[in-house]
């Protein structure tokens, strides 16, 4: 069995992180630690786990007893925790904050876009940091043409989030009587997750020199994101649906659909589904995934099955809420 803790568990995505790893078959969830919620009970915080578990939250940490930590903690506060501590060798280290994203020549994270790095984390790979939620669905969205050499526009792309992409911590803008019967763009063209995006197609294209136009839009809804992105693309139709097929083909969780999809097709589920359109000669791209399944916590438990040499798919077979 893989022996697991989680580190910054009481936000959403430790909560989806938490209900995987219960029902995953081999592993076992050692502990769960918070600083804020330490010593109460885990479905007093995450009360859709009643019956299901029955632990508490740890104020202690024991690093030697895990194969596998989860950081689930704010931005900052992973690198803050490995320099604060004694981290023993081959302890593999999932971290779901942005610390280690970008690859600066000065950490050995890898980025846990399976789409794009399976291999390196079948082949040997110790840490892995977990791509942001917002940047998964846009690449996810552009990599098949970026392994065909097909970005040389400039890209355009309104990314609709839910309010869950926030965090747990209580905010003006996840405030029900603010969100509900509400839109509004944030940090147009300023987007953080955007220098990762950039990072992913340049790996892929070389020569990807396009200007990304990206504009985030929070949503009236509680999770899933959805990612609409045009651009110019000389190739017809049926060609481009054939790239992306071929290039998802040996990838268990994308999905290449006919009709466009729905943010409920993907809610509770770690899929992307991905429908693609030509008009006026501009193709558009349209993919949904749920924040805190493929673009959080069930994208960690896929890296996790693969550092372990498990099957992909193991643990996150879930329905989507659908209706």
């Amino acid at each position: 069995m893989i022996k697991a803790g989680i580190i910054g568990g009481s936000g959403y995505a430790a909560g989806e992180l938490v209900r995987i790893l219960i029902n995953h078959p081999d592993v076992e969830l050692r502990w769960v630690h918070s600083r804020t919620v330490a010593g109460q009970r885990i479905v007093d915080v995450h009360q859709g786990l009643h019956g299901e578990v029955d632990m508490n939250f740890t104020k202690t940490i024991d690093l030697a007893g895990i194969d596998v930590l989860f950081c689930c903690r704010p931005a900052g506060k992973t690198r803050e925790f490995i320099e604060t501590h004694t981290i023993p060798e081959g302890l593999k280290i999932i971290d779901l904050s942005r610390d280690f994203r970008i690859q600066d020549g000065e950490h050995d994270f890898v980025y846990g876009l399976s789409e794009l790095n399976r291999k390196s984390m079948v082949r040997g790979a110790v840490h892995v940091a977990n791509p942001g939620c917002l940047a998964m669905a846009v690449e996810l969205s552009l990599i098949p043409l970026a392994k065909n050499l097909l970005l040389n526009s400039d890209i355009h792309t309104t990314v609709l989030t839910g309010a869950t992409s926030e965090g747990a911590e209580r905010r003006p803008t996840t405030h029900y009587a603010w969100r509900n019967d509400n839109a509004v763009v944030y940090r147009p063209f300023r987007h953080p997750q955007e220098a990762e995006i950039v990072q992913t197609l340049s790996a892929m294209q070389q020569s990807f020199s396009a200007r990304i136009h990206m504009v985030p839009v929070r949503g009236p809804f509680s999770r899933g994101i959805m990612a609409v992105s045009y651009l110019d693309c000389p190739l017809e139709l049926t060609e481009i649906i054939r790239i992306y097929q071929d290039y998802f083909s040996d990838h268990n969780f994308t999905f290449i659909t006919s009709k466009i999809p729905d943010l409920k097709d993907v809610v509770n589920t770690n899929k992307c589904i991905i429908h693609l359109d030509k008009i006026d000669g501009r193709l558009l791209v349209t993919a949904v995934i749920d924040n805190l399944l493929k673009g959080a916590a069930g994208n960690a438990v896929h890296t996790m099955n693969l550092l372990f040499g498990l099957s992909e798919t193991t643990g996150l077979t879930m329905k989507s809420v659908a209706f």
